[in-house]
């Protein structure tokens, strides 16, 4: 009795989903074709297929031209974090057992920070210090630093000539 009850709530919605399916179709077809033919059950197929096959451009109505560029436009600052910049060099005292290699296996250069808090590849603006300069992170920090920033000087005269300042800093999208 049971699989008899199921076999008929299942045949009922099959073919409620199967009806419902055609009205949809018999509504969107009855567009296309003369009314009179979107009450009847049986549609000869040239019909239908013609009724399907005859969509033209006309029917499509026209989009608005937009003035909005074609790409979305990036926003220009991701985070802003305060943080506290100070200075390094390339030597043995304050780096480890290779001065002029960065943790991430790169040359020390102009441009190059050293951070725990962003990821290798973050691109960051310091623009009280350094205008529109973008700075690299590439180098990290001892691990008890979280929201210090070092720029890498080429001396240590320069670096100590900077010192350490608190400034906002801006990090820029990927």
């Amino acid at each position: 009795m049971n699989k008899n009850y199921i076999a008929v709530i299942v045949l009922i919605a099959v073919l409620f989903s199967y009806n419902q399916a055609s009205a949809g179709m018999l509504d969107w077809v009855g567009s296309k074709l003369s009314t009179s033919l979107v009450g009847s059950d049986a549609l000869p197929f040239e019909q239908l297929y013609s009724a399907i096959a005859d969509t033209s451009e006309n029917d499509v109505p026209a989009r608005p031209v937009s003035k909005a560029p074609a790409t979305p436009v990036k926003k220009a600052i991701s985070k802003t974090y305060v943080v506290s910049v100070s200075a390094y060099s390339s030597t043995p005292d304050q780096t480890d057992d290779s001065p002029f290699i960065t943790a991430s296996n790169t040359y020390v250069r102009d441009g190059i920070v050293a951070t725990n808090m962003l990821p290798f590849g973050t691109r960051v603006k310091i623009p009280k210090l350094f205008g529109n300069k973008i700075f690299v992170v590439e180098d990290r920090m001892n691990k008890r630093y979280t929201y210090n920033l070092d720029i890498w000087f080429p001396n240590r005269e320069s670096a100590k000539r900077f010192g350490r300042k608190t400034v906002t800093i801006e990090v820029l999208p990927l």
